[in-house]
């Protein structure tokens, strides 16, 4: 997000700049979009990385949550349950994306 589209009053901050091997920065250069800053792909990188942890933290919190329902109700799904079930929702998507094709 530049700047000027920040509502007024947000205060903007700087992230610490990044000691990177000459390699790993030619790269970045090569894979920059057109009108693309080296500042720019750090920032869409590190809003990328946030938005992964947040996902992943509240993955986890799910996990935990489900876990203790399941030891206070005594209510468990075994495993193997789980991946038949997932085994029979991957055939019949790949049963309809056959179909599709014909």
């Amino acid at each position: 997000m530049r700047q000027c589209d920040l509502p007024s009053g947000i205060e903007i901050r700087d992230i610490p700049s990044v000691r990177v091997e000459p390699e790993l920065l030619e790269e970045v250069e090569k894979l920059l979009s057109e009108g693309e800053s080296v500042s720019e792909f750090v920032e869409a990188a590190v809003r990328s990385a946030v938005r992964q942890r947040r996902n992943q933290a509240e993955f986890v919190a799910r996990g935990l949550q489900s876990l203790a329902r399941s030891k206070q109700t005594g209510r468990f799904v075994e495993s193997d349950e789980v991946l038949r079930k997932l085994d029979d929702k991957l055939s019949a998507a790949n049963i309809r994306k056959a179909a599709a094709r014909s």
